[in-house]
């Protein structure tokens, strides 16, 4: 009985290569694709579901540019474990050309498939990253300093700068505009309110790349504000000024109403002490009467 169940077995494998194949083949790398931050560029990937845990994996690059479909190793990524990522930075060297990449994972006794990226550029396929940036007031403006950050490889990344997009708020309610410039190193926003804080947020267009990187909020004040001290001493002068005058207006009011009655009471004894009797026919004479 078990002679005749290996003679099966036997004759299934002979008719069916293919399972000696999946037996011996590792499962193929996922989700391979190129990033790019500021002219820097990293090859990325996952393993396949189920890769035994010593498995390596290495690169490949192609550049139909240079040799027509001749796959390139690339030797700084030939022996990558899960997890790890690929620089290719420094093997991207035109950036005007296009590439692709391909990953394979191996053992020492197997195998996997390769799996490809899409086409990468790097001019148009890289994402500029802001300028630093300092905000300071000048009165009633604002002066904005920008500075590219320093490239090893790639001298010239603020050539590829093409615009800026200043989008500026007043802090105390909200008001909002927007200036769309020119990339410069320096800008300065002119007619906002002295002595009031601005938050203004940047986005940079590049000559390749026209999807917008927005910034955080930068914040300061066109002037100095008003210390506390300051406005303590204004308001107490306000208070000081509002009781003065309103003792200034209750003295001349008091001091009409004391006229008034001196008058009429001086007016009254006139009456009193020298009193008249006035007749008169066409003409009207006044006569004391005894």
């Amino acid at each position: 009985m078990e002679l005749w169940m290996l003679l099966l077995l036997h004759l299934h494998l002979g008719n069916a290569p293919w399972i000696g194949v999946v037996c011996v083949s590792l499962p193929e790398p996922s989700n391979v694709s190129i990033s790019s931050f500021n002219m820097e560029h990293t090859l990325s990937f996952l393993p396949g579901h189920e890769t035994p845990s010593d498995t390596h994996f290495t690169v490949q690059i192609l550049c139909p540019r240079k040799k027509k479909n001749m796959w390139k190793p690339v030797a700084a990524c030939s022996e990558l474990t899960a997890g790890q990522t690929c620089n290719l930075t420094q093997t991207f060297k035109d950036p005007f050309d296009h590439y692709r990449a391909r990953v394979q994972a191996f053992t020492s006794t197997q195998t996997s498939g390769w799996t490809e990226s899409g086409w990468f550029q790097p001019l148009s396929d890289t994402v500029l990253g802001l300028p630093d940036v300092s905000v300071s007031g000048c009165g009633n403006c604002l002066v904005l300093q920008l500075r590219v950050p320093s490239m090893k490889r790639f001298q010239q990344l603020r050539d590829l700068y093409r615009g800026l997009i200043f989008d500026v708020q007043r802090t105390w309610d909200g008001a909002q505009f927007r200036l769309s410039l020119p990339y410069k190193e320096e800008h300065m926003i002119a007619y906002l309110q002295p002595g009031v804080e601005y938050c203004v947020n940047i986005s940079v267009t590049s000559l390749f790349n026209n999807s917008p990187v927005s910034s955080k909020p930068y914040c300061a004040f066109t002037s100095p504000p008003p210390s506390r001290s300051s406005l303590y001493v204004v308001f107490s002068l306000l208070g000081a000024f509002c009781v003065l005058g309103f003792l200034l207006i209750g003295l001349v009011l008091h001091g009409g109403q004391l006229s008034f009655e001196s008058l009429r009471q001086h007016l009254a004894r006139t009456l009193v002490t020298n009193p008249t009797v006035c007749t008169g026919t066409l003409s009207f004479s006044c006569s004391s009467s005894s």
